[in-house]
């Protein structure tokens, strides 16, 4: 059975519950009398846990409550051909998901139309994008530094190669001010210059793309890819081959009406020089 984004979610977590017990395997084994290498391909996600199981498992290790139920139900559904998040416990989950498939990627395709892609985000644009959004003040700053150190996947030692489509609709939008955008800006251009990113602009005058119809972002780790979406109130997994494959196509759609690398870095450092000279 093929790893799912869920099932490798759920087997992570019954390892870390696991290790925060300062068990083996083995020792897990034979306090619930199984085999431990069925608990190995259970924390691997190359086999899925009953709800039951993983409530056996759970209520051995001492983990109850809110941690309980959100564990449990990862075991719901794990192997469906898609994974909805639609609860605040369910997208927390899946966005330590997608933070763990980032640091095992090896390619990262990203369609932005509106917005700066957010692996690529400074810090004053990410907080701009919070307090528009209504996230409340006491939390900006600690998910601000969660976004920061995500970007790291990609701009780290041994970072996997990033291709961004950028709409050009999202380099003039103000976000927060211009001086926000000034040195997003900035920072797109000198990050841009990095081996393993390329920047890809969209123009605006290029007519309909599967771009516009939303985000979306595509994970490659080793052989297998998986499908990000997010919207304001939930968040969508695709792993199915035959899903994989559209958004692939459309990757390939927005590529066909996107500048090349060279003339997008151009855009890019052209506009960022002409706001700052109109500071």
């Amino acid at each position: 059975m093929a790893k799912t984004p869920k099932n490798q979610a759920l087997g992570k977590a019954l390892r870390q519950a696991r290790e925060e017990n300062g068990l083996t395997l083995r020792a897990l084994g034979n306090r619930l009398e199984r085999d431990p290498g069925v608990l190995s391909r259970w924390e691997t996600g190359d086999r899925t846990p009953r709800p039951e199981q993983v409530a056996q498992v759970l209520t051995s290790l001492g983990i109850n409550g809110e941690r309980y139920e959100e564990v449990v139900e990862l075991a719901h559904g794990a192997d469906a051909p898609n994974w909805v998040a639609t609860t605040l416990p369910a997208q927390r989950q899946q966005l330590e998901a997608v933070m763990d498939l980032e640091q095992r990627a090896t390619r990262i395709v990203e369609v932005s139309p509106l917005m700066i892609p957010g692996l690529l985000q400074t810090s004053d644009y990410i907080a701009a994008v919070m307090e528009g959004g209504g996230v409340p003040a006491a939390e900006i700053a600690a998910r601000t530094a969660l976004r920061i150190s995500r970007r790291e996947a990609v701009t780290g030692p041994r970072s996997p190669e990033l291709v961004a489509y950028i709409g050009e609709a999202a380099l003039h939008q103000v976000i927060g001010s211009r001086a926000v955008l000034r040195a997003q800006l900035q920072f797109l251009n000198q990050v841009g210059a990095r081996p393993n990113i390329e920047l890809r602009v969209v123009p605006l005058a290029n007519g309909w793309h599967p771009g516009l119809e939303g985000p979306f972002f595509i994970i490659r780790s080793g052989l297998d890819e998986v499908v990000h979406l997010e919207n304001r109130k939930s968040g969508l997994f695709l792993h199915e081959q035959a899903d994989v494959k559209i958004y692939r196509e459309a990757v390939g759609m927005v590529e066909r009406v996107a500048r090349n690398a060279h003339e997008s870095r151009a855009i890019i450092a052209d506009l960022a020089r002409r706001m700052e000279e109109r500071r």
